[in-house]
């Protein structure tokens, strides 16, 4: 290859003309946009939007997610060239996929937030891509809620997690990554009879209605048996998915804010995503992806993994 040649090849997350199709670069080099997908803010064509989130003022716990957008882009980029395995198409080729960049936002300013989160990813939903975002804690998963549910109506909610995300939560101005799922039950943005969260693994007594299948069922049944109990409780109504990545055993991913032992492997994981394929997947993230707590970088790279995984659901459906 001639020097010439190798500069066109360069940052491919500015210089590529294509949004379908894999990017053949090195992956020690280069922008980190999600997958080598292109930076940008115009979404004509666009399929799906990527966009970071990185907002982690609501932990009850350890900080650091703010950086779990930056570490989950870097990370993907160990996977960029080939179709995502197991899948049987290939979603970077058949889909125009883009990187929307990081929502801005005022640190100081952390109870504007849940509203700016819905207006960017409103912004989004309204070019016509779908959005994958990339937090930030667990709260940021209850403004993207608002704008699908805006856009979709009440929805279906497929979530892995150690924990519910139900406490009782009465206080409209709080922001809380333990607590939105509840807010949104009530706000009647998600239908808990039709959602389901998978990995439980912590006591709360009001469940507000939602379906679990906690971490020791996972376990004792299978993930086959679980995706399919996951495909029967949604059904086909229009559901989001959202993954908190300490659904995984901290074996898995240590870099996360509230770790509990007892979680689900990276293989569980992955079979349940793979055998969901189907449901009517209208959008979704990957949260609490703490990069200080993690010092292999293997938390991100499982986030990475989840967050393909997620394209790879959306597009299935729509081949």
């Amino acid at each position: 290859m001639s020097l010439e040649d190798a500069q066109k090849q360069i940052d491919h997350a500015f210089t590529r003309d294509d949004l379908k199709g894999p990017s053949f670069e090195n992956v020690f080099a280069g922008a980190t946009s999600f997958l080598r997908r292109k930076y940008t803010k115009d979404l004509t064509g666009v399929d799906i939007a990527v966009t970071g989130l990185p907002f982690d003022q609501a932990v009850t716990n350890r900080p650091g997610t703010r950086l779990g957008p930056r570490a989950i882009r870097e990370a993907s980029l160990l996977q960029p060239c080939d179709a995502p395995y197991g899948w049987g198409y290939d979603v970077l080729s058949e889909f125009a996929i883009a990187d929307y960049g990081d929502m801005a936002f005022d640190y100081a300013m952390p109870s504007d937030v849940p509203a700016r989160i819905e207006a960017h990813v409103a912004a989004i939903l309204s070019q016509g891509a779908a959005c994958v975002a990339l937090g930030g804690d667990h709260s940021v998963t209850h403004g993207c809620l608002r704008a699908h549910a805006a856009k979709h109506g009440p929805l279906s909610v497929i979530q892995f997690d150690a924990h519910t995300d139900t406490w009782a939560d009465d206080d409209p101005k709080r922001v809380d990554h333990g607590t939105f799922m509840g807010k949104a039950a009530k706000e009647g943005i998600v239908i808990p009879e039709r959602s389901v969260q998978i990995g439980i693994r912590t006591d709360n007594p009001d469940t507000m209605g939602f379906n679990i299948l906690d971490a020791r069922q996972v376990h004792a049944e299978g993930p086959e048996a679980i995706a399919q109990r996951i495909r029967q409780i949604v059904g086909d109504a229009p559901c989001y998915l959202t993954f908190d990545i300490d659904a995984l055993d901290p074996a898995f991913a240590p870099g996360t804010g509230t770790p509990v032992w007892g979680g689900l492997s990276s293989h569980q994981a992955a079979v349940i995503l793979r055998q969901i394929a189907g449901v009517t997947l209208v959008g979704g993230d990957v949260v609490e992806v703490s990069p200080p707590f993690d010092t292999t970088g293997a938390t991100a790279v499982a986030a990475a993994h989840v967050a393909t995984e997620i394209l790879c659901l959306w597009g299935w459906t729509r081949r």
